[in-house]
């Protein structure tokens, strides 16, 4: 297998020196379940998915090592055999998702605000860059910072800075006990009550408002799930519903993500907890405590950002829309000028994914 994986490699080093020499762009794609997601795609589709396998596990140091072309669902049933997960609970968007591709992606499900994003789950990579070169970054353990950074750079990069090649990541045991709740409340009293929570020592793993009804999952040891059911109250929801709730909002398969607005868009919106109702005409679906919104609306672009900038925050084109604009929220001058360097570093000819983040480059 290594042999085969050394020869996949080398064969894509070529592939990508050739690209940069004839100025070919190369979109480094997986399962393409994510193509919706950022600037419309551009360039021959390069498929990690061959570089495929789990490299390493030790379930006692809470720490894996996979290919990027693994398919998602296979580390995850790994990781489910051994009683352990990927805390951050990324969304699949569909059966070919693959553990590069949600990283590239850098999205984090419903457990983000209780666990850390993505990119707080990341230890090392290895990557092929714009050179056809073989480059590691990190480690395999939380202690190890060289080049820590420069791994979680990956998270959310679109495949513009490189191919991946493997990913290490930080895995959690699975909670002890898990239960949901559900409360009718405006999405003011929503925010507020979940402001007002969060200050408290609850087991809160997941939150999710939408139509005047707040839904709460708590996580973590028997005695105090149990406890934090008698303090909050609301309605109990079935083990199974529950699973099943959970699981369509990480993969927006729930109804609401199919409302359809005339002329609308899914925006996502990300916000302090406890800024204020947006008073936007369209849908809303909130989460991570009121971090995280979801607006379906026809409302221009520049009326969103200027209203989502008032409250302290930024607004990024999910779904729907026009894609040949700026889709992800503007950069101030200075933070382009690092992306555009860092773009430089990695990828000097500009062959990966171009304009799939910003326009610019």
């Amino acid at each position: 297998m290594s042999e085969n994986i050394d020869k996949i490699v080398s064969e894509w080093a070529g592939r990508i020196r050739a690209a940069a020499s004839e100025g070919v762009a190369l979109r480094p794609r997986g399962g393409g379940s994510k193509d919706f997601y950022g600037r419309a795609p551009t360039g021959e589709v390069f498929d990690t998915t061959p570089c495929r396998g789990i490299v390493s596990y030790e379930p006692s140091e809470l720490v894996v090592t996979v290919r990027a072309g693994t398919p998602l669902a296979e580390l995850e049933a790994e990781l489910a055999a051994r009683g352990q997960m990927l805390a951050f609970e990324p969304p699949h968007f569909g059966p070919g998702a693959t553990v590069g591709g949600a990283v590239a992606a850098g999205l984090s499900g419903p457990r983000r605000l209780a666990a850390g994003a993505l990119r707080d789950f990341v230890l090392g990579v290895k990557l092929l860059d714009g050179r056809g070169q073989v480059l590691r970054f990190g480690g395999q353990v939380m202690k190890n910072v060289a080049g820590y950074d420069v791994s979680r750079l990956m998270a959310g990069s679109l495949g513009t800075l490189g191919v991946l090649l493997e990913v290490s990541l930080k895995v959690l045991p699975r909670p002890v006990e898990e239960a949901t709740l559900r409360f009718q409340l405006s999405e003011a009293e929503a925010i507020a009550r979940l402001n007002d929570w969060g200050g408290q020592p609850l087991p809160i793993s997941a939150s999710a408002w939408a139509d005047g009804v707040l839904t709460l999952r708590l996580s973590g040891a028997a005695a105090a799930v149990r406890s934090a059911r008698e303090t909050l109250g609301g309605e109990g929801v079935g083990e199974a519903d529950a699973q099943t709730f959970w699981h369509a909002v990480r993969e927006q398969t729930l109804p609401w993500f199919g409302v359809d607005v005339a002329g609308g868009a899914l925006w996502r919106l990300s916000l302090p907890t406890s800024a204020a109702p947006l008073k936007l005409a369209g849908e809303q679906f909130i989460e991570w405590g009121g971090g995280q919104r979801w607006l379906r609306s026809g409302v221009p672009a520049a009326q969103i950002r200027e209203r989502v900038a008032q409250l302290g925050g930024h607004a990024s084109l999910f779904r729907g829309g026009a894609r040949d604009g700026a889709v992800f929220h503007p950069l101030p001058a200075p933070l382009m000028t690092i992306q555009r360097r860092l773009k430089a570093a990695f990828d000097p000819s500009g062959i990966f994914s171009p304009g799939r983040l910003h326009q610019e480059f």
